[in-house]
């Protein structure tokens, strides 16, 4: 019998290049052939009229919510469907006729799928029955759902104590899912509840929190036609957020300004031809007025360069600054201004590399403007200083009274559909007293009221045998996580491994012990129960929680809904002996509804206020009250410039997506905004860079972090000559998170550094040119 410790599984699947192919950068986003380009996924994987017959129905009303980016949808959807690119991708994938079951487990062993790549594993199909992974096999075999829940219970019931498990979730499962999930872990007895959230935007939550009493963001939709300027850093919209150009559309219609401020020159914020409109396809609209291309992670220094320009033209007319905003809101405005003085404009400078005269345009433009927004994503977050980046953006905004005003505010763009949902529904490691103590009027338990584990260092616990199980309510973890070899090793530490997926990904590969595949309905699918379809909600980026409801069959009947199964697993473990109803809640999602009503903070009425386009959340920054922070004032910070102490042949690396991806979801092998084909295995760097170092484009070369004295290699990446600050390099994740150290990350956040990884390159001597 094979020892479940010597599976001789691949952890990054087998390195080989697939034949790239180039062409120039894309000149302009979306258009014809991105509405080509999709319409092509969706007929392969759906047909033809089911392909259109669906579509119709994401992101509108009664109907469901797309499975990809959490961009909130307008009031008044266009006729000609409301959605994107990467949307229709995203339905292909869940939609697929593919199916894999017991056939395809018993074909392939986990160590043959293994030496796969993430892209052929995620195209293989969907999945349609409960598989386990047993400690003596190499091969998934099928498991009834009853065996199933029994077996998680009685490995739960194992632990010596509850913190021995470790509960991350993803950010597709919906608001009702994640309220159960968080409620049952709690029940368990522990707050390991780590999430996606740890590893992408809990900088900004920290810093906003901090700052603004509020870890989301303040504007809504339509204030993006208000708005006089907005920013958008270290953000790619047109590749991770397509449907974010409309709105940045109707700014520039309105004769608002757009400050693009990216390492990168992305096409999808230079030019966008909008598919919903016949302008649009013929003309399209120029996006960015003012382009700074920053090195990376020298955002402060920027902003601080921007701030201490403002501050000394306010002291020629004192209306740059918004002083009677500052006076009544704010606090430690004098500090902060003692603080620029301390930078010298040359030092900001070279610490930004960009043309001053580029920068006098953006201070000349905001200094005459107050209706501001500010926009950004993981190139700020992903960051050892990422809580620094924006508080930084913060002071902008405050200095400049942008806050609580149409067209004003901050705006941090989430990626998963419903991240930002299972926060607000108590998915979070952290001790929330007002929660706890609502669970246990609610409930009739006391939560328990130690810190949980967060992802950096729930995987640190499963690395030093701590953990006994891991479960996953979606997401492919040991791809998203950092440090992909060390993630690798905790995860086989663990006794059971459990991942609740619609689709196949190398987080199945990779497992403990044992592992279970729990397999469930897709956003797009029906949930029908007793004859009766069932919807759920979630929340967008922007606070405002709506009705998804699928519209196709299910792909197999031995499917089950996320509450179901979590409900089944705490039923079995409490086996009735509990105070909450999971039985009963799993089947009746009022019933959930009812329950987040009396415990969450603004759901009152939850039911019915969810019908049309939604409702939106509390928001104390929209109110101006930010009483919960001292002196009952927005606070303005402190932060330091980045200091990466490069070596002399080192470099910075940022990872990236490609085009044909979400999150670690490959779609496909092209790039085609950045003018790449048929190969993921890139490095993107500066010319002159190229030139120094002596390689040849398409050159083979490796890259090698070194941190705390631990090599770690990513082989076998193709040299591209690309429009980036000398001495920066960007590539693909997850091919790259093997650089990424696992105990480095962003103070306070504990984010990790995966867009500023110091690196050098090596040529690879085991690939002929």
């Amino acid at each position: 019998m094979p020892d479940y410790k010597k599976r001789n599984i691949s952890v990054t699947g087998e390195i080989k290049f697939t034949g790239i192919s180039q062409s120039k950068p894309s000149v302009h986003a979306a258009g014809l052939l991105g509405v080509k380009v999709a319409l092509k996924h969706v007929f392969k994987e759906m047909g033809v009229l089911k392909s259109f017959s669906t579509l119709a129905r994401m992101n509108q009303k009664e109907g469901f919510d797309c499975p990809g980016c959490a961009w909130p949808d307008p009031d008044k959807p266009s006729q000609l469907g409301e959605y994107c690119e990467n949307g229709a991708k995203a339905l292909a994938e869940e939609a697929t006729h593919h199916t894999l079951g017991k056939d395809f487990f018993r074909k392939h062993s986990v160590e043959e799928l293994s030496r796969w790549s993430d892209y052929q594993i995620g195209k293989s199909g969907r999945l349609v029955e409960p598989m386990v992974l047993r400690p003596d096999s190499v091969h998934y075999e099928p498991i009834s759902w009853k065996e199933a829940f029994r077996l998680i219970a009685t490995e739960l019931k194992a632990m010596k104590h509850p913190d021995q498990g470790v509960f991350y979730t993803s950010g597709r499962s919906s608001n009702e899912a994640a309220f159960l999930y968080g409620l049952f872990v709690r029940a368990l007895g522990t707050n390991n509840m780590p999430d996606c959230s740890n590893m992408c935007h809990e900088s900004s939550g920290v810093a906003l929190s901090e700052t603004l009493g509020i870890g989301k963001g303040s504007v809504k939709l339509d204030d993006f036609e208000k708005a006089e300027v907005i920013m958008v850093l270290g953000q790619n919209p047109g590749t991770n957020h397509p449907r974010m150009l409309s709105a940045l559309q109707k700014c520039k219609e309105n004769g608002g300004k757009i400050i693009t401020i990216n390492p990168l020159k992305e096409t999808g914020l230079v030019h966008f031809k909008n598919p919903q409109q016949i302008k649009g396809i013929t003309q399209g609209t120029s996006l960015t007025d003012i382009y700074l291309q920053v090195k990376i992670n020298q955002d402060v220094a920027l902003l601080k360069l921007i701030m201490k320009k403002l501050a000394a033209l306010d002291i020629q007319n004192k209306e740059v600054f918004d002083h009677e905003f500052i006076q009544e809101y704010t606090n430690g405005h004098n500090n902060l201004l003692k603080d620029l003085d301390n930078y010298s404009e040359m030092e900001l400078l070279e610490l930004c590399g960009i043309e001053e005269a580029k920068i006098n345009e953006a201070v000349e433009l905001l200094s005459k403007k107050n209706k501001i927004i500010i926009c950004w994503a993981m190139g700020l977050t992903q960051h050892k200083n990422g809580v620094d980046n924006i508080k930084e953006c913060v002071n902008l905004l405050l200095l400049k009274g942008s806050m609580g005003k149409p067209g004003a505010g901050t705006c941090p763009v989430r990626g998963h559909s419903n991240v930002q949902g299972d926060r607000t529904m108590g998915i979070m490691h952290h001790v929330s007293k007002e929660l706890n103590n609502a669970i246990e009027k609610v409930f009739g338990f006391a939560p328990p009221s130690r810190t949980g584990l967060d992802t950096v260092h729930g995987l640190r616990a499963m690395y030093e045998n701590k953990i006994k199980v891991f479960m996953a309510l979606g997401g492919n973890f040991v791809s998203a996580v950092s440090d992909t070899y060390y993630a690798t090793a905790a995860l086989q530490n663990c006794d059971l491994t459990v991942q609740i997926s619609t689709k196949l990904n190398r987080s199945h590969l990779i497992t403990g012990k044992t592992a279970l595949i729990l397999p469930t309905l897709g956003r797009s699918e029906k949930d029908t129960k007793n004859g009766k379809d069932r919807y759920l909600t979630v929340e967008n980026s922007m606070g405002k929680v709506h009705r998804t409801k699928g519209v196709l069959h299910s792909k197999s009947g031995n499917l089950k809904s996320e509450p179901e199964i979590i409900s089944g697993i705490a039923h079995a473990y409490f086996n009735g002996k509990h105070p909450v109803p999971w039985k009963a809640m799993g089947m009746d999602y009022d019933l959930i509804r009812q329950k987040i009503s009396e415990t969450i903070n603004g759901f009152e009425n939850m039911d019915e206020r969810s019908k049309g386009s939604g409702f939106y959340l509390p928001n104390n920054i929209r109110k101006l009250d930010f009483s919960k922070l001292p002196n009952g004032k927005a606070q303005f910070s402190i932060c330091k410039t980045a200091d990466h102490n490069i070596p002399n042949d080192g470099f910075l690396l940022m990872t990236i997506r490609s085009h044909d991806q979400f999150n670690t979801t490959i779609y496909g092998l092209n790039d085609r905004y950045r003018g790449v084909y048929n190969e993921r295995r890139v490095v993107f760097i500066n010319p002159t860079d190229m030139e120094k170092q002596g390689l040849q484009k398409l050159e083979a070369v490796d890259l090698i972090s070194n941190y705390d004295g631990k090599e770690r290699r990513a082989s076998r990446f193709l040299i591209v000559p690309y429009n980036i600050p000398q001495g920066n390099l960007a590539a693909y994740f997850p091919e790259t998170n093997v650089l990424v150290p696992h105990d480095h990350f962003a103070d306070k956040s504990h984010t990790p550094i995966s867009k500023s990884v110091i690196v050098r390159i090596a040529k690879n001597k085991t690939v002929k040119n």
